[in-house]
C-alpha cells in the first residue's frame, strides 16, 4: 500500500492537536491550529515542497514546474474542525495531495503546471462565525469587515491574527493569479457510495447556505408565580421556532435541509425562573439558490407569526451567505476519467455540505473527488471513518488527475 496507511496514520497525529481532551476540536488562530500547521507543513517539505504560513495562516505547499512561467494547479482542504469532530474532515484533502507529491517527487517527476497545496486555517467558521475565510482570501473574495468578527470570549478576529502572526495588510496579495484550476479531494460526509458499494465518486455542485442568528426577547419572571396565560416565555416561543424551521425543510425535503445547531437561554438560565431572552442560529442549505432564499423568507415569516402569537420580540439576522456552486464540467470528466483508469464505474452526485471548492468555482474551474466513509456516511462526529482501501484508491486517482490533467480542455 502506497499511500492508505500513512494518511491513516497522519490523520492520527492531526487529531491528537485538539483544544478538547478527548475529542477533536481545533479552531482558527489557535495554538492548536499552529502546531497543526506546522505538522502539515513538514509533511510538506519532507515531500519536496516548499512550505509556509500565509498572512491569514492557511499552510502553503509549492511543487515547482521547471517552467516558472507555468500556470498554477491549486488543491488542498482545511485543517481546522467542528467542536468534538471526526478525524478525516478537510483533513484527507490535505493528506492525499501531499501523498502524491511525494510519490512524483520521489520518481523524479514535474508536472506542466505548478502544483499548491492549501491547508486552509478556516473553513468550518466555528471560531468568528464566518465560514472559508482562508478559501475566500486565495480566490480574491475575502470581505475584510470579518476581521471585526468577535468569539465567544470577546477577541475579534483582527486581533486573533495579530496574536498569530498574520499580517492584514498582506490579505489582498493572497489572491491567486493564473491559476489553471481548483481540485479537492474529500470525503463524502454521506452514505450514497457507501450504499453504492463505490469507493469514489466524482461532485457535480456544492449546495449553497445561508446562516442566521435569532435572538427571541420575552419577559422573564418567577417559575412559581406568573400563571402560564400571562407568561412570554422565550424559551417556548423559541423551541416553536426551531420546530417551524424543521416542518418547512421536512415539506421540501428533496431540495431544502435546514437545521438549528445552537440554542442558549442567555445568561444560562435557571431552573426557577421563566426565560427572558434566548439565542439560537439556523443553518439552510440547498443546490438551488432560488429555492434556498424562498426558504429564508418563509422561514423567517412563519418564526415572526409564532413571536407576535407569543408576545415575544424577534432579532433576525441572516449574517452570512454562500452561493450554490457547480463543479466544471470538463474537470469532471477528466476526474471520472481517471476513475475508470482504476476499473471503477464512476459515479456522479451532488454536495449537501460546504466545501472550500465552492469559493474557487466562482473565479476558475473547480471540481471534487468524494472517497467513501463508513459508519453510515456520518461527518462532524467522532464516528467518522476512512479505511485506509478507501484512503488508497481515492489517493491514487487524484496522482492520475494530476498526471494527465489537461487544461487546454477546460473552458475560458
Amino acid at each position: 500500500m502506497r499511500f492508505g496507511a500513512d494518511i491513516l496514520r497522519q490523520a492520527d497525529l492531526l487529531a491528537g492537536v485538539t483544544e478538547e481532551a478527548g475529542r477533536i476540536t481545533r479552531t482558527y488562530l489557535t495554538p492548536q491550529h499552529r502546531e497543526a500547521g506546522e505538522l502539515i507543513a513538514a509533511w510538506m517539505r519532507d515531500a519536496g515542497m516548499g512550505a509556509h504560513f500565509d498572512a491569514l495562516g492557511n499552510v502553503v505547499g509549492r511543487y515547482e514546474a521547471l517552467d516558472p512561467r507555468a500556470e498554477v494547479v491549486l488543491t488542498g482542504s482545511h485543517m481546522d474542525s467542528v467542536v468534538d469532530a471526526g478525524r478525516y474532515d478537510g483533513v484527507f484533502g490535505i493528506l492525499a495531495p501531499i501523498a502524491c507529491v511525494r510519490d512524483l517527487h520521489g520518481r523524479g517527476a514535474r508536472l506542466p503546471y505548478t502544483l499548491e497545496v492549501v491547508a486552509f486555517g478556516d473553513e468550518e467558521g466555528v471560531r468568528f462565525g464566518v465560514s472559508m475565510i482562508g478559501s475566500r482570501a486565495l480566490a480574491g473574495r475575502f470581505d475584510g469587515a470579518a476581521l471585526d468578527r468577535r468569539d465567544a470570549q470577546g477577541v475579534s478576529m483582527r486581533e486573533a491574527l495579530h496574536a498569530f502572526g498574520g499580517d492584514e495588510s498582506a490579505i489582498p496579495s493572497l489572491a491567486r493569479t493564473r491559476i489553471a484550476a481548483f481540485v479537492e479531494a474529500h470525503i463524502e460526509q454521506g452514505p450514497v457510495l457507501l450504499d453504492e458499494g463505490l469507493p469514489v465518486g466524482v461532485v457535480t455542485s456544492i449546495a449553497g447556505g445561508t446562516r442566521v442568528r435569532a435572538r427571541v426577547e420575552g419577559v422573564a419572571g418567577h417559575a412559581g408565580t406568573v400563571p402560564m396565560p400571562g407568561r412570554r416565555d422565550a424559551l417556548a416561543a423559541a423551541a416553536e421556532m426551531v420546530l417551524a424551521v424543521e416542518a418547512h425543510c421536512r415539506e421540501r425535503a428533496d431540495t431544502l435541509v435546514g437545521t438549528v445547531g445552537r440554542i442558549a437561554v442567555c445568561g444560562g438560565g435557571a431552573i426557577n425562573v421563566i426565560p427572558g431572552e434566548v439565542e439560537f442560529t439556523v443553518d439552510l442549505r440547498s443546490g438551488d439558490d432560488a429555492t434556498r432564499r424562498a426558504a429564508l423568507a418563509a422561514v423567517e415569516r412563519r418564526c415572526r407569526e409564532i413571536a407576535r402569537r407569543r408576545r415575544v420580540a424577534l432579532h433576525w439576522d441572516a449574517f452570512f451567505e454562500l452561493a450554490a456552486a457547480p463543479c466544471d464540467a470538463a474537470l469532471q470528466a477528466q476526474l471520472a476519467a481517471s476513475i475508470a483508469a482504476h476499473g471503477i464505474a464512476p459515479r456522479f452526485l451532488p454536495s449537501g455540505a460546504g466545501h472550500d471548492a465552492m469559493e474557487f468555482a466562482a473565479v476558475v474551474p473547480a471540481a471534487m473527488l468524494f472517497v467513501r466513509c463508513g459508519a453510515g456516511g456520518v461527518s462532524h462526529n467522532p464516528r467518522e471513518t476512512l479505511a485506509a482501501e478507501d484512503a488508497e484508491v481515492a489517493t491514487s486517482v487524484l496522482l492520475h488527475f494530476l498526471e494527465h490533467f489537461e487544461p487546454r480542455q477546460l473552458a475560458r
